[in-house]
């Protein structure tokens, strides 16, 4: 976090791990060692918040749907307007004459947008949900 004081600690690993981990930062980009290791840190804080569902996350849940099943619409437009208070905005994309895609972005207390992810899940309409969820560390 901005501001922190930064405290170094030691970490025993094996050899061989700390090999493959150290190709494994190189290829991504990763400047040093304790940048990885706090993004891993990061990482776990965020999916530990999500997961027990308390804190405020930030995300996006893609959906892709049928429109042509039967209130399908009408019932993504109710789900909707009952999370309007973690529903940021929708982004809606006719991907062809029966299918549409939505990015729904989200901001809200993680148990909230997990009830919302589990509402959309229960349309039948619906052919793939894809949550990407992290919080703000």
């Amino acid at each position: 976090m901005a501001g922190d004081v930064l405290v170094r600690f030691g970490v025993a690993v094996p050899e061989g791990l700390l090999r493959d981990f150290d190709r494994q930062i190189e290829r991504k980009g990763v400047p040093n060692r304790s940048e990885a290791i706090r993004q891993l840190i990061r990482d776990s804080i965020s999916d530990t918040r999500w997961t027990e569902g308390k804190g405020t996350v930030y995300g996006s849940v893609t959906i892709s749907y049928n429109h042509h099943t039967r209130e399908a619409c009408s019932t993504l437009t109710d789900i909707q307007h009952d999370f309007g208070d973690v529903i940021i905005c929708t982004n809606h994309v006719h991907a062809d004459h029966d299918h549409c895609v939505e990015v729904i972005m989200v901001k809200g207390e993680a148990s909230r947008v997990k009830a919302l992810i589990e509402e959309l899940s229960g349309v039948r309409a619906i052919n793939n949900l894809s949550p990407v969820i992290a919080s703000i560390l």
